[in-house]
């Protein structure tokens, strides 16, 4: 099959925020490619700078505080590093989405879903309010809003949570981005709610042709969403492929570990849950080596003295560990990785 064209590439992206203990490394160094119509899921625990590199694809880090460092996010070609604040505000919303994870602050409270649709809608298309109101409309429309022309009138505090993350999908989605990210958007839900906003993104999606980075820390959430998944660790990469080959040919003991940590719905008697010992690490000073290490079963002393660089183990599965090819990863995944 014809790979499909890239759509986003990111080149050694590192993003650093300074505080009165120290520089913090948020994102160290990462590099992936999103493809048309692809969707990429990024996985990892709090403060595994997800989110950072989200924001800073965006272009949303504001210095002095934070500061990207080095690298390149190419969007079509195009380094969005060297846009002005004028185009880059084209890019973001317009040609680049992203629905935040808390939908109770996302939203502005003292304007209605209408104006804020519209103010979408007017920015990057060129269409008058009233043509504005209407694909405001329809947009509530495809995220399944009832009544949608009484919701353009309603405040935020107005919809439940369920709702207004609906309304951040909508206004997402209004302007037919190429890109979507979805910053852990279903967080705040409950779990009937966040299994029907994640199929109601994943039909929109596909129905628009619309590439999708999904974060999340729960790899269950990207197992039947995503076609590609990247684990990340302490601002680094872990671990990177196939939705398939991350859950049956795991490679790095982190990734090997939020397996063991799944439970499945089909178990009779449910094995033992895997427990990842100690805490992330401090990203002030990470130390030489692998930043896992201190909490990994396997790690020996190259583990502690040098850092694992991410190297292709197998056609498009990488992983940033010294061993991923020797490691016996089976004490710590457990059998048959709920997917």
């Amino acid at each position: 099959m014809t790979a499909k064209p890239v759509l986003l590439q990111v080149n050694n992206l590192r993003t650093y925020f300074s505080t009165e203990e120290g520089i913090v490394r948020a994102v160290d160094g990462i590099s992936f490619t999103i493809h048309e119509s692809e969707r990429f899921g990024v996985v990892g625990e709090s403060g595994s700078g997800k989110s950072v590199t989200a924001l800073s694809i965006m272009r949303l880090i504001e210095p002095p505080a934070g500061n990207i460092a080095t690298g390149e996010i190419f969007y079509k070609g195009r380094n969005l590093l060297e846009f002005d604040d004028e185009n880059m505000r084209k890019i973001r919303g317009g040609e680049i989405a992203m629905i935040f994870q808390d939908p109770m602050t996302a939203l502005n409270p003292v304007y209605t879903v209408g104006n804020q649709l519209i103010e979408t809608i007017t920015l990057h298309q060129k269409v008058k309010p009233d043509e504005a109101f209407e694909i405001g409309v329809d947009a509530l429309k495809d995220v399944q809003i009832p009544n949608p022309e009484q919701r353009m009138k309603d405040y935020p505090h107005q919809l439940s949570g369920g709702m207004r993350q609906r309304v951040m999908i909508a206004m997402g989605l209004s302007c037919n981005p190429s890109l979507l990210i979805a910053d852990e958007p279903t967080t705040a839900l409950d779990v009937t709610t966040q299994a029907q906003i994640l199929d109601l993104m994943l039909h929109l999606a596909d129905d628009r042709g619309t590439a999708v980075m999904l974060i999340t820390h729960d790899l269950g959430v990207v197992a039947g969403f995503c076609d590609t998944i990247q684990v990340m660790y302490g601002g680094r990469l872990a671990e990177r492929g196939s939705t398939g080959e991350i859950f049956d040919k795991t490679l790095h003991p982190y990734t090997a570990g939020l397996l063991g940590a799944m439970t499945r719905l089909d178990e009779v008697r449910p094995e033992r849950l895997y427990s990842i010992k100690g805490a992330p690490p401090s990203l002030i000073n990470p130390g030489g080596g692998c930043r896992f290490a201190v909490r990994c079963d396997f790690a020996q002393d190259r583990c502690r003295a040098e850092v694992p660089l991410p190297r292709e183990i197998a056609e498009g599965h990488w992983a940033a560990c010294h061993f991923a090819t020797d490691l016996d990863l089976s004490r710590v995944k457990r059998k048959e990785a709920a997917r």
